[in-house]
């Protein structure tokens, strides 16, 4: 797991966990970019046995990248500036408002806002998405109104080179913290609904869609980051920072992803971690 905290953005820390319940330090303040924020870690592994993370910069349409052989030491790769391609792209300033009202926190606003530039100004939240050898970044893009989840496919094995984002058609606009995951040949995206502030379920035949959505689980309102994990007795587990209470959350699915546990604290680190990344590694 990776994760930066209460106490700071700029610092990423690392936990282990032989159950994906207890979770232990593996290195705290593991990774400091060079320049700007880690928030919104997520990190995976690649065939080239090096570990790869990407997060949000806070630096406008820029998203980080680094790599580690070993999950404790970690190399700054780039910043990478999203082509500033995507104002006449859909779901794209189609809305009414830019920023949350106060009482109403959260990281993207509160709801669809119009464009206000002709460009893309935020490249937030990337979550790695690997499909067969295919290693792809989706993200949460807006030209000043409210988030659309895009998808990103690397060029080349190192990652340095990036084609241009892909809408997900059928989530729309006003959604941010998008995840996917496969199972089997349908491909679910749990992503956040900056109008509710609730996460949501959609399913599709393919990763950019169009994608529907489907019944989510009782996870309740004010919560965000959803990341997940299929853990070794093949039960799903969704992680949820509930941002406004100072915990975090977890619930599992034993049947595809159709039907969710009720919601359970994550012992140790709840209160301490927000918007974690989480991977599995083989035994």
């Amino acid at each position: 797991m990776v994760a930066f905290t209460n106490i700071s953005d700029r610092d990423m820390d690392v936990y282990e966990s032989g159950d994906g319940t207890q979770f232990q330090p593996a290195r705290l303040a593991a990774y400091r970019p060079p320049a700007g924020l880690v928030r919104d870690p997520s990190i995976f592994r690649n065939t080239d046995g090096f570990y790869y993370l990407t997060y949000t910069t806070g630096n406008g349409a820029n998203i980080g990248f680094a790599r580690s052989s070993d999950r404790i030491n970690w190399t700054y790769m780039e910043s990478w500036p999203v082509p500033f391609c995507c104002a006449l792209l859909p779901g794209t300033g189609a809305g009414t408002g830019s920023s949350s009202p106060s009482g109403f926190p959260g990281s993207a606003g509160f709801s669809d806002g119009p464009s206000l530039s002709p460009f893309t100004t935020k490249a937030w939240a990337p979550e790695w998405f690997v499909d067969g050898g295919r290693v792809s970044v989706i993200l949460s893009m807006s030209t000043g109104g409210g988030f659309v989840p895009y998808l990103m496919t690397a060029l080349e094995p190192s990652l340095h080179l990036w084609g241009l984002p892909v809408p997900l058609a059928g989530i729309g606009a006003d959604h941010i913290d998008t995840t996917v995951v496969k199972v089997g040949s349908t491909y679910h995206a749990f992503t956040k609904n900056e109008t509710k502030k609730v996460v949501e379920h959609a399913v599709a035949p393919s990763v950019t869609g169009p994608y529907t959505f489907v019944p989510p689980g009782d996870w309740g309102a004010l919560r965000e980051g959803p990341a997940l994990v299929q853990l070794p007795n093949d039960v799903w587990r969704i992680y949820l920072d509930a941002y406004t209470e100072g915990r975090y959350l977890y619930s599992d699915s034993t049947d595809g992803l159709r039907t969710w546990s009720p919601m359970k604290e994550l012992p140790g680190l709840s209160g301490t971690v927000r918007h974690v990344g989480v991977m599995r590694e083989p035994a």
